[in-house]
């Protein structure tokens, strides 16, 4: 009986022309009003959060805070040494290169010595000469000496008759003088053996030798060249004398030397091996800064044009052991020294201490993606007194933020040891705000 009324109803319906309504059609008198209610909720939401700024935050972290000084040098051989040449000449053999090791004593170069060949027989025959005329002064002297002593023994005898006076006191200057010639031509011996004896050395002196055992870093000569040692040592080669230990030098900013001292622990990293880091160890700190010496040498013309060099940075050396020799002479190295740590302490980021809710409110300039979080602006790296009493501002659930009075500790430049009976960790410090895009 229903199946006929079914039929019969479409049946009516077709030759009416009429079809079923779609389901969403039928209730459409209940979800088009809910959404609307809706769209209107996020509109509103969204006017009312629109005034409120959105704030940049991090955790507060505990544990122990090293303070570091960051600075900037060169490594350095422990003994470097330049070779030159004390004599003058025409160079004839190089018998080394660079990277070539040495060992002490070693001959280098060798310099021409035809020169200083000639000077050596020229002395040689001078030194003959003057030991010749030491025995002809010598001869001389023996002669008046027996004339002397015959007169001397006849106006003895003679009871002082002869020889005249006159005659004996003749004969005692020719002694005398005689005396004086042997003691001449015996300084003339000296000096020509001085001589002599320095135109040997020149011909030592021509064979440059290595006064260290090491490796050569430089080499500035080659055979044929001429060395002019007239004015000043011209230097021929570099050497290192071990490579096994080094030295680095950095320049410490005149606001962290007063945190440096001998005996500290460092690192260091260079930018042939990224990543890896060196140990070193802080040997000395000069007492005078590194523009002493430039403004001593200038200081007149500084002084008369009224300019003085603003920067001041003292050098400090640092051991560096090198077994593997991965480190060379000249490399550029940027040094971190551990000069104090805490004891684990509540830590919150610089930004998070200059912080200030006030400033959040004032109209915001730039981008959406840019961020006033300060972390990465050198202005924001607060040097905070250590014991003074700060603030720090946390995100409550409600989005606004809550002040809370700290005691400053430590610094690294970036996080601040602090202590704080209502800080806790975990907390979530505020340190900047999010700039809102220009419509």
């Amino acid at each position: 009986m229903n199946d006929v009324v079914t039929v019969e109803t479409e049946n009516v319906d077709e030759f009416l022309g009429t079809t079923t309504r779609p389901r969403w059609r039928r209730w459409a008198k209940y979800w088009i009003p809910a959404v609307i209610v809706l769209a209107l909720l996020v509109i509103i939401l969204a006017t009312r959060n629109q005034g409120k700024p959105e704030y940049i935050t991090e955790p507060v972290a505990q544990h122990a805070l090293d303070i570091t000084v960051t600075a900037t040098g060169n490594l350095r051989p422990t003994n470097q040494v330049q070779v030159g040449s004390e004599v003058s000449g025409r160079i004839d053999r190089v018998l080394v290169d660079v990277n070539d090791r040495v060992a002490r004593g070693q001959v280098l170069a060798q310099i021409n010595t035809d020169v200083i060949e000639d000077q050596i027989r020229q002395g040689q025959a001078n030194l003959n000469a003057a030991r010749a005329s030491v025995a002809q002064a010598g001869a001389t002297l023996g002669v008046d000496s027996a004339q002397l002593a015959r007169l001397q023994e006849v106006y003895r005898l003679s009871g002082g008759k002869v020889p005249s006076k006159t005659e004996l006191e003749a004969a005692q200057a020719n002694v005398k003088r005689d005396r004086a010639q042997v003691a001449s031509a015996q300084a003339n011996v000296a000096a020509s053996q001085a001589q002599l004896s320095s135109s040997m050395t020149n011909r030592d002196r021509a064979v440059i030798r290595s006064p260290v055992s090491g490796v050569v870093l430089a080499r500035q000569v080659e055979p044929g060249q001429t060395v002019a040692a007239s004015f000043s040592t011209p230097t021929l080669f570099v050497l290192a004398e071990d490579l096994s230990s080094m030295q680095l030098r950095v320049n410490v900013d005149e606001a962290d030397v007063g945190q440096v001292h001998p005996g500290q622990r460092a690192g260091f990293t260079v930018d042939a091996y990224p990543g890896r880091a060196f140990p070193a160890s802080v040997e000395r700190i000069d007492l005078a800064s590194t523009n002493t010496a430039s403004t001593a040498a200038s200081g007149t013309n500084q002084a008369a044009s009224g300019q003085t060099n603003s920067v001041v940075n003292y050098e400090a050396r640092l051991t560096v052991a090198n077994p593997d020799g991965l480190l060379r002479p000249g490399m550029t190295a940027t040094a971190t020294i551990a000069t104090e740590k805490t004891t684990p302490s509540l830590l919150v980021p610089n930004g998070a201490l200059r912080f200030n809710p006030e400033d959040a409110a004032k109209p915001q300039q730039g981008g959406g993606l840019q961020v006033e979080a300060g972390l990465r602006q050198e202005e924001q790296k607060a040097t905070i007194g250590v014991g003074s009493r700060q603030q720090v501002y946390v995100l409550k659930a409600d989005g606004t933020p809550e002040k809370i009075e700290v005691v400053a500790g430590l610094s690294d430049g970036r996080l601040t040891a602090v202590s704080s009976s209502k800080l806790k960790k975990g907390m979530k410090v505020i340190t900047g705000v999010k700039a809102k895009a220009k419509k």
